[in-house]
């Protein structure tokens, strides 16, 4: 292990003046009780709540230095780490760590275990105050700590590496499996991340043992202080857990195994490695554990994986929150309130959308006051969830209640409404004949909107005397869970409605992306695409259970158990309108048309072997042709590849760039493979489909 004083050294010549560096600001807090003082570092990078902090090689030099002052002050007893307000740590700055290549990672790496280790082996108590926001390596520093609180509120906890391509660097493959055992470190550190990035809030983070204590309000540090005395007194005893390292431990590692099979198929090398060390962390010394950790994250470093990941943690973080094409910003009207045509599920989850975010009055229409209420009370019922969760409080659910109401008279729901979104039957004359109806009751600046998936926004507008206000806003389900948000630019949709809707967007907290009116737009065609391909392969006569099998590590999940999710029936309908458009690319499976007809929603029955109903209407070749998985593969990527190609020349989008944050951000596909361009380019299928990579 490289001696402190050299990883500074170097840290400095690496360090980048590109790196916002979050700062370790110590101050002397009087315990009560005669607890004595507690060293009280704050990390702060001085930007507000949009920007994280993250650790740099400046700012863990400046930790460093701020815990080196706190244990050489004989008057501080103990020392405490927080954040700036509602955020810890969003653990390594990538940006600037990812410029300096593997030796800037090892020594990133190396230097961290070593200033985060003082916490904990320093020789006074520590408390790692937990006030919110605390990944990877923000979740470490707390981990170092002798005792943890947290904050119940808290948005966001976890080891996310894997999803990055990397693995928790400094300390979590090692602390987390040896605090709370093996079984939770797999959920933390593996299932967690490569379920989309998945995280657990501070209310979740205590019930797993990754906190001693939980606090709520304002006054969370201030509780945290008083508990942090009573521990340094005596008057509370911190117990936990005995940690099972028998049969407990290989079960862990064997859904471990299993996890990353399911969601990797194998071809995330930071997900094996992850595996492999909490296999390791069972009977590894600390030195060990986190020296493994050291060379872990170094070899990850060299992986192509990694510069797919960083690719795409660029887009998610950059090209995210700076949409290609939006108008500018300042052309946006205000939306003060908003209505809703249609009061199903996927309305009544825009409702409870717009409302949590925007804190407006949203209204919901149906074709009766019976099945407007309806959707007012599944949105009330999720407020009470979420009031049940503790996620909100009892002032702010009765306000969130009070947003939201139901009306069958569109003239008296939508008077005064800035933004009305449609949510109805996926047929265009239905959808002409709302926006009709609509039209005649709300201002001519009203913006119409459509969650449309695939139907032409120009065709939608034609008839009205107001074109020019009708955007596609399309959401994909479930509403609250995915990032995704398109807005699609009919041929007359003027910039102060775009505008509009991209701020929408913004407050709505989605990531928006700018789209031509086009077919399917871009993830539902590139699905499209996708699915038509491998159902091609199944309808010839290879196995269903074969081509699912494909695809782990590329798709989210296998591509009939996505259809299932889908619904067969949106999915035919999103099909046959692709197939309209590009008859010569797209196909409609004659079976999917028969499972659609016989009301199946979906190809796999509860003990996930195939529904033997659908079997039977699966196609029967005479002299069926069954591929492997390479053929299958390649099969479908080359589809996906032509198609990407052409969605560019068309101008469907800007760049490559919308193309894998779309499917990245809307189908879920994995930061390790770059999205989809950064995969079709790494397999080579680009060169061989296209004649030319596309980055």
């Amino acid at each position: 292990m490289t001696e402190l004083s050299t990883l500074l050294d170097k840290a400095a010549s690496l360090a980048s003046d590109a790196e916002v560096v979050t700062e370790a600001k110590l101050r002397k807090v009087t315990l009560p009780g005669d607890a004595g003082v507690l060293g009280l570092i704050t990390l702060d990078n001085g930007q507000d709540h949009t920007r994280p902090n993250t650790f740099g090689f400046k700012g863990l030099a400046s930790l460093n230095a701020a815990i080196d002052a706190a244990l050489a002050d004989d008057e501080i007893t103990a020392l405490g780490v927080t954040g700036k307000p509602f955020i810890l740590a969003a653990g390594a700055d990538l940006s600037s760590v990812s410029s300096s290549g593997p030796d800037g990672v090892r020594t990133i790496a190396e230097l961290g275990h070593a200033v985060f280790r003082k916490l904990g082996e320093g020789g006074k108590p520590s408390f790692g105050f937990i006030n919110g926001l605390a990944l990877g390596g923000g979740l470490e520093v707390a981990l170092h700590c002798t005792y943890r609180t947290v904050m119940d509120s808290a948005p966001a906890l976890g080891l996310p590496e894997a999803m990055l391509g990397l693995v928790p660097g400094w300390g979590g493959a090692f602390l987390v499996p040896n605090l709370v055992g093996a079984d939770t470190a797999v959920t933390v550190a593996l299932e967690n991340p490569l379920n989309n990035g998945r995280t657990v809030g501070g209310s979740k983070a205590f019930e797993l043992g990754l906190a001693d204590a939980v606090f709520g309000g304002a006054d969370y540090l201030e509780q945290s202080l008083l508990w942090a005395a009573d521990v340094l007194t005596g008057k509370i005893s911190v117990e936990r857990p005995e940690i099972d390292r028998g049969p407990a431990w290989d079960a862990a590692i064997s859904r471990a195994e299993m996890v990353v099979l399911t969601k990797t198929g194998g071809a995330s090398p930071a997900a094996l490695k992850i595996v492999e060390l909490l296999k390791g962390a069972r009977t590894a010394t600390r030195d060990e554990g986190f020296a493994a950790e050291d060379e872990a994250l170094e070899a990850m470093s060299k992986t192509p994986e990694l510069l797919a990941s960083l690719y795409a943690f660029d887009l998610v973080q950059k090209r995210a929150k700076r949409p290609a094409g939006a108008p500018d910003r300042s052309l946006a009207r205000p939306v003060t309130k908003v209505g809703i045509v249609g009061a199903g599920l996927m309305a009544s989850q825009m409702a409870l959308l717009f409302a949590r975010r925007l804190e407006v009055p949203v209204v919901l229409t149906d074709l009766d006051e019976a099945r407007a209420q309806k959707g007012v009370d599944y949105v009330h019922s999720e407020i009470a969830k979420l009031l049940g969760k503790g996620r909100i409080s009892s002032d702010k659910a009765n306000r969130l209640k009070a947003l939201v109401s139901g009306s069958a008279d569109k003239s008296v729901a939508f008077a005064g409404a800035d933004f009305v979104i449609e949510a109805v039957f996926e047929e265009m004359s239905v959808k002409k004949s709302v926006f009709a109806d609509v039209e005649k009751v709300v201002s001519p600046e009203c913006v119409l909107a459509t969650n449309t998936s695939s139907l032409s926004i120009t065709e939608m507008a034609s008839e009205l005397q107001h074109p020019e206000r009708v955007v596609g806003f399309h959401f994909f389900n479930p509403v609250a869970v995915m990032p995704l948000l398109e807005i699609v630019k009919g041929d007359t949709t003027d910039d102060a409605t775009l505008a509009t809707a991209f701020a929408t967007g913004k407050g709505l907290k989605k990531t928006t992306i700018l789209v031509k009116d086009s077919p399917s737009f871009i993830v539902n065609r590139l699905l499209g695409r996708f699915l038509g391909e491998v159902a091609k392969v199944v309808d010839a006569g290879t196995p269903i259970e074969t081509a699912d099998a494909t695809f782990a590590g590329i798709a989210p999940m296998p591509p009939f158990m996505l259809l299932g999710l889908v619904g067969p029936a949106i999915a035919l309908h999103n099909n046959e309108t692709l197939v309209k458009a590009f008859p010569e690319r797209f196909y409609v499976s004659p079976a999917l048309e028969r499972v659609v007809e016989a009301k199946k929603t979906s190809f796999y029955a509860p003990d996930l072997t195939i529904d033997p109903e659908v079997k039977a209407l699966l196609e029967k070749p005479e002299d069926p042709v069954v591929l492997d998985k390479d053929q299958i593969r390649e099969a479908a990527l080359s589809g996906l590849a032509e198609e990407a190609r052409l969605m560019l020349e068309e101008g469907v989008v800007a760049a490559p760039e919308d193309l894998d944050l779309a499917m990245i951000t809307g189908a879920g596909f994995s930061f390790w493979n770059g999205g989809l361009t950064m995969l079709l380019d790494s397999s080579g299928i680009s060169e061989k489909v296209n004649g030319k990579r596309f980055h």
